[in-house]
């Protein structure tokens, strides 16, 4: 009996400092730079990529050899 008072104290807890948490976002208006880097565009995918590497086979059928 006395784990089950400690889960429900503990899930109390966790509620409540949710609940905390999310009114201190809302007075510092935290939620909104959410929305501001949803809508910024994203980097192109025009990026070197890095050469093949000469160390290994060329095909996977010489490594079974």
């Amino acid at each position: 009996m006395n784990v089950l008072v400690l889960q429900v104290f503990v899930s109390l807890m966790l509620v409540a400092s949710s609940v905390l948490l999310f009114i201190y976002s809302m007075r510092h208006r935290d939620h909104e730079q959410a929305d501001r880097l949803a809508l910024f565009p994203l980097e192109e995918d025009s990026a070197v990529r890095p050469a093949a590497s000469s160390d290994g086979p060329s095909s996977p059928s010489a490594s079974q050899e």
